[in-house]
C-alpha cells in the first residue's frame, strides 16, 4: 500500500457516516450487513482449503466472516480502492489472529493486477460494483481471477429508482408557480438532490444510478459467466426510528453527503428550523416507509 493519508471518502463513510458515528445504530447497521454477507457466502459455495477474493473489502466484513465460517484453512485475498480502510481490515484481522490467512492488495475492482489469473476459488462482493465507474470491465477481471468451474457472488443495491424518485420530486416542484404550494417540499429536494441525481441525464452519468439488475445480467453474460442466476429482492417496510442527531450525521451511500452537511451549506437558519420541524417527527417516530432494492447475483466460470 503506498498511500498513507488517515481517511478518504470511503472509509470516512464505513468507519462513520453509514451509521452516523452512533454505537448503537453502528451495531444496527453491523447486524444487517452480516447477514447479507452471509448469503453472499452461501452462493460463492466455499469449501476448506479453498482462497476467496473479497473485492472491495471495506472493513473487511465478508472475508472475516468467510473465515469465522469456514476455519484456518480458508485463505482471503482482501482487495479495495482504499488504503485507509485495507489498513484498517488489516488491523481487525491482526486483533483476530487471522492475518496470516489475509492478503491485501490495493486497487479498484475493474483493475484487480495484483491477482493473477486463475488464483481464487470464488469472488465475494457485496454493494462494491455499484461504485465502479466501468462495470464490464470489473465483470471481465472477475472471471479472469477466478479457476475454472469457480463461482461469483455478489450483492448490489440498485440505486436507480432512488434517482428516479427525486427526478419525479424535481419535475413536480419546477411545475409550481414560484411560492406556491408547501414550502416544504422545495427544500426536500434541495436535500435529496444533494445525495441523488435529480435529472434523467445525470442519472445516466453516475455509476450508482447508470445500471439496472439486468444490466448485471448482461455484464455477466459478457464476460463468459455461465449458470448465471439474479434474484430482485424489493422490500418496502417502516424505518426503525431512529435519533436525530444520529440521523442527520449519516448518509446513504459513500458519495452522498450527511443531512447536517446540507443544511449547514444549503439552508438558512430559518428554512433549518421550518425543515427540522416536518421531517424530525416522522425519522424519530419511525413512521415513515423506506425502500431496499437488493440484486442477488450468482455465476459460475467455465470449465472444470
Amino acid at each position: 500500500m503506498t498511500h498513507q493519508q488517515d481517511s478518504d471518502i470511503w472509509s470516512e463513510w464505513v468507519l462513520r457516516r453509514r451509521h452516523g458515528d452512533d454505537t448503537g445504530y453502528r451495531q444496527a447497521v453491523h447486524a444487517d450487513v452480516t447477514r447479507y454477507a452471509d448469503r453472499v457466502l452461501d452462493g460463492a459455495r466455499l469449501r476448506d482449503g479453498m482462497t476467496l477474493a473479497d473485492i472491495g473489502t471495506g472493513d473487511g466484513l465478508v472475508g472475516m466472516r468467510a473465515i469465522e465460517r469456514f476455519g484456518p484453512s480458508l485463505r482471503v485475498l482482501m482487495t479495495d480502492i482504499s488504503a485507509p480502510l485495507l489498513r484498517h481490515a488489516a488491523h481487525r484481522a491482526t486483533e483476530r489472529g487471522v492475518e496470516g490467512q489475509c492478503t491485501f492488495v490495493e486497487g479498484p475492482a475493474d483493475k484487480l493486477s495484483g491477482i493473477g489469473d486463475a488464483a481464487v476459488d470464488a469472488v465475494a462482493m457485496r454493494a462494491v460494483l455499484a461504485y465502479v465507474e466501468d462495470k464490464s470491465t470489473a465483470m471481465r477481471e472477475f472471471y479472469r481471477i477466478l479457476k475454472p468451474g469457480g463461482r461469483l457472488s455478489m450483492a448490489e443495491p440498485v440505486l436507480r429508482d432512488e434517482a428516479f424518485e427525486v427526478c419525479a420530486l424535481k419535475r413536480m416542484v419546477d411545475a409550481r408557480p414560484p411560492g406556491a404550494g408547501d414550502a416544504f417540499f422545495p427544500l426536500l429536494l434541495r436535500w435529496r438532490s444533494a445525495q441523488f441525481p435529480d435529472t434523467e441525464e445525470k442519472a445516466s452519468a453516475l455509476p450508482i444510478t447508470n445500471y439496472g439488475e439486468r444490466d448485471l445480467v448482461r455484464f455477466a453474460i459478457d464476460a463468459g459467466f455461465i449458470d448465471i442466476h439474479l434474484e430482485l429482492h424489493i422490500d418496502v417496510v417502516p424505518a426503525d426510528p431512529i435519533a436525530w442527531d444520529v440521523f442527520v450525521e449519516s448518509s446513504p451511500h459513500p458519495l452522498a453527503p450527511s443531512l447536517k452537511a446540507v443544511l449547514d451549506e444549503q439552508f438558512t437558519k430559518d428554512e433549518r428550523a421550518f425543515f427540522e420541524a416536518r421531517l424530525r417527527p416522522l425519522v424519530e417516530s419511525g413512521k415513515q416507509f423506506g425502500a431496499q432494492r437488493i440484486a442477488w447475483l450468482t455465476a459460475t466460470k467455465s470449465g472444470h
